[in-house]
């Protein structure tokens, strides 16, 4: 059996026991970082005077994003008889992290798994925003530039739920520029560090925020929660849209605006419609 076990994301006492006791019956460990892993049952033993003898005598195995296909083409259903476990460098497996193929090729396999719930970086910042909207869209890291990065920022300042990010501390000024440029008075919370020592929050405009973030030192990791776009009026559907005497492009804009879709989606929607 695979059992998929979330680590902490800073402070130790967020694992449960059910994950110790998971760990510890453990007689293969996938990893996202063998070296991290190794390093955090020490700290858990430690802290809570456990023996991680046997199970550190076993193999562990790394399983990341650029060897999980060679992983995956060696696996075998006989492994799964023993007790295997998959954790990443920190949080929640399959979310940001390696371990969704895992997951896929044991369904694919009818080998059973089990994910065990535990410490989430985006749940966390989520609940910790104060926005009150029940719903929510998580887009991890934005791509570093180009016309890429542009078009998924507009998707975000559109939508009409929360927007989720995570962020580098080497780009996270870049991203306020950016923000303060296009939507200088949507109100942005940002927290770094999680549940560590030096965990901090912050809740503003965009504008505000950009001109703080210029005289800190920016350390650590950082989640970016955008505050949902204000409805206006009612949101239009498709068939609304069409008999509209307007160019495709004009009517994809148009409801991109509305709907927080990107502008390709939209236009390709249209364009179905149209050849139907």
């Amino acid at each position: 059996m695979l059992c998929l076990v979330p680590t902490p994301i800073g402070n130790l006492e967020d694992i449960s026991q059910r994950s110790l006791n998971i760990l510890l019956e453990a007689d293969l460990i996938f990893c996202e970082d063998t070296r991290v892993t190794k390093k955090l049952l020490n700290l858990l033993a430690d802290k809570y005077k456990l023996d991680f003898s046997s199970t550190l005598s076993k193999e562990f195995k790394s399983f990341h994003s650029h060897n999980e296909e060679e992983v995956l083409k060696s696996l075998s259903k006989d492994i799964f008889t023993k007790n295997v476990v998959y954790c990443s460098d920190a949080g929640m497996p399959c979310v940001s992290d390696p371990g969704a193929s895992l997951v896929d090729w044991c369904i694919k396999n009818s080998v059973p798994y089990d994910v065990l719930p535990g410490a989430n970086a985006i749940l966390t910042a989520y609940a910790m925003s104060g926005f009150s909207s029940t719903e929510f869209t998580f887009f991890g890291f934005l791509d570093h530039k180009g016309v890429s990065r542009a078009s998924k920022l507009d998707e975000v300042l559109n939508s009409n739920r929360v927007s989720i990010l995570y962020e580098s501390p080497h780009r996270l000024l870049k991203l306020f520029e950016e923000l303060n440029k296009k939507e200088a008075n949507r109100t942005i919370f940002l927290v770094k560090e999680i549940s560590k020592v030096y965990q901090t929050t912050y809740k503003d405009s965009a504008k505000n925020l950009y001109e703080k973030l210029k005289k800190l030192e920016i350390k650590g990791e950082w989640v970016v929660v955008v505050e949902a776009k204000e409805k206006i009026g009612f949101n239009l559907e498709l068939d609304d849209i069409l008999p509209l005497d307007i160019a495709p492009k004009i009517k994809a804009k148009l409801i991109s605006k509305l709907t927080g879709e990107s502008i390709k989606e939209v236009y390709q929607k249209l364009l179905d419609k149209i050849t139907k």
